[in-house]
């Protein structure tokens, strides 16, 4: 009995140890984006970015949390702007900076404390096209031991991604009007 108990610990350890060794050969990196084409020029969609006031009506991720307390502060919009969020359950807690702006590229600065605590690159990148303006909306970040292990079960790109394809449909609904 006691033989088969220790043949299936070790069984246990060593599948365990081979699952973190094949998550350490996967990137160090994530990139997450998704894209669409807004009929407006980049001049109207980039006031919509570039300003925290306006996330409200576009950012799916507004709507995770009622009760969310949020502090805008810096700049009123653009560089220097920061964006604070603190509430429960999905919403967790972090903050946002506006590091670039233009009316090609907006980069945000996104560092989150909870659940747990991320430090990723968001980037917003305008291209004029024929029917409007094509837009992407990536994120960027580290991909620590703990989130290769997750990677394994939990997409980065399916779990975001469809959010960012919410964000980029509410902003062209908002912006074509």
């Amino acid at each position: 009995m006691l033989k088969t108990i220790l043949i299936v610990l070790a069984v246990i350890v060593l599948a365990i140890i081979a699952l973190v060794i094949f998550a350490s050969t996967k990137p160090d990196t994530f990139h997450v984006e998704r894209s669409i084409i807004i009929a407006a020029p980049p001049e109207k969609i980039v006031p919509l970015i570039n300003d925290f006031h306006q996330w409200q009506a576009w950012s799916p991720y507004e709507k995770l949390d009622p009760a969310m307390t949020r502090t805008i502060s810096g700049a009123p919009a653009g560089q220097g702007a920061t964006y604070a969020w603190s509430g429960s359950g999905k919403a967790g807690a972090g903050q946002m900076e506006i590091v670039e702006s233009s009316v090609e590229k907006i980069v945000i600065k996104l560092d989150f404390s909870k659940p747990f605590e991320a430090h990723n690159i968001a980037t917003f990148t305008l291209i004029p096209a024929t029917a409007g303006t094509a837009i992407t909306w990536a994120m960027d970040g580290p991909a620590p031991l703990i989130a290769k292990v997750m990677g394994l079960v939990f997409s980065m790109d399916e779990m975001i991604g469809k959010d960012f394809a919410a964000g980029l449909e509410n902003l062209k609904a908002i912006a074509e009007k």
